[in-house]
């Protein structure tokens, strides 16, 4: 029977069988989702990311053949609409950096409650990214540097999970054609991605949205 066209299809990449099928039974409980797949290592989880374009994946960063951050990378290149969710054990701000840089849509921590992973995995779905509580507190970089001002925290939250894509491509020195390509979409709407950028960030040029990438962590 085919399944209903609202279902939410996840893959599951994650090196150790316990986890996979806790994954698993916390999303079963839930009728919108439905599991396409199954990967142990993080070769097989490009291979079929690739072949099955699952809605969300659900990735583990410490696998064999290929860690999380790599897998992700190569995830975007060859499932560009598969959104990338990592599950792990850390919360080290470097980890969750690496992992937006690699493409990740959201960084959840493996001691979260199963609701919080079945909302995550919605909002993906939908376009948006989640990155836990405890994770984003790890972003903080202690006292001496407080980071962003309430109203850089502001105008930050109102960029959508695209918005924040484009800004990292920017970052990067992307071309609007380069991004365009990478994305599949148009030029033109890289360039109003651009403009919405620089509007809700209150910041103009690419060199202005390169420096405050770098200066928030979106990039190195």
């Amino acid at each position: 029977m085919t399944p209903p066209p609202d279902l939410i299809r996840v893959l599951i990449a994650d090196d150790h069988a316990v986890v996979r099928e806790g994954i698993r039974s916390v999303l079963g409980r839930d009728s919108g989702f439905e599991i396409v797949g199954e990967a142990v290592d993080g070769r097989r989880a490009v291979t079929l990311s690739r072949k099955l374009e699952p809605d969300v994946i659900v990735l583990d960063l410490s696998m064999p053949e290929l860690s999380g951050f790599e897998a992700a990378e190569q995830i975007r290149r060859a499932a560009p609409k598969t959104r990338i969710l990592v599950l792990s054990i850390h919360d080290r701000e470097e980890y969750v950096t690496r992992s937006a840089e690699a493409g990740a849509h959201g960084y959840l921590r493996k001691d979260s409650s199963p609701v919080e992973l079945r909302d995550a995995v919605r909002l993906l779905a939908g376009g948006k990214c989640y990155f836990t509580a405890p994770v984003e507190a790890a972003g903080c970089r202690g006292t001496a540097d407080p980071g962003p001002t309430a109203a850089v925290r502001g105008r930050m939250a109102q960029l959508t999970c695209r918005e924040r894509e484009m800004l990292i491509e920017i970052a990067r020195g992307r071309s609007n054609k380069e991004i365009a390509a990478h994305y599949a979409i148009s030029v033109r709407t890289v360039e109003s991605h651009r403009e919405a950028l620089m509007r809700k960030l209150e910041i103009r040029g690419t060199a202005a949205l390169t420096r405050f990438a770098i200066d928030h962590g979106l990039v190195d």
